[in-house]
């Protein structure tokens, strides 16, 4: 397989852990999860590094395209992510 390839897998895993993290987050609301809450509740084992990564790292992407509020140590859905939660189950 080559870097493309190996590129897109990663992109693809990341992506699937971004919606299993936003998907959580939603699913809980209105409880304030913190991080390390989500970290505990998707990550599996405490000594699995690259799966506590991979929730930060979704965690840090989902802030940014404005789907979760980051503040401090908290992980909040945004307004725009609990609405189209909403308009995706009609």
């Amino acid at each position: 397989m080559g870097r493309s390839g190996g590129r897109w897998l990663e992109e693809a895993s990341d992506l699937a852990t971004q919606a299993a993290v936003l998907q959580h987050a939603l699913e809980v609301h209105p409880v304030i999860l913190t991080k390390a809450e989500l970290l505990r509740e998707l990550g599996g084992r405490e000594d699995a590094f690259a799966e506590r990564d991979a929730i930060d790292r979704a965690v840090r992407d989902l802030g940014g395209a404005g789907l979760l509020h980051t503040h401090s140590d908290f992980a909040i859905p945004t307004r725009a992510a609990l609405l189209f939660s909403e308009l995706r189950t009609m």
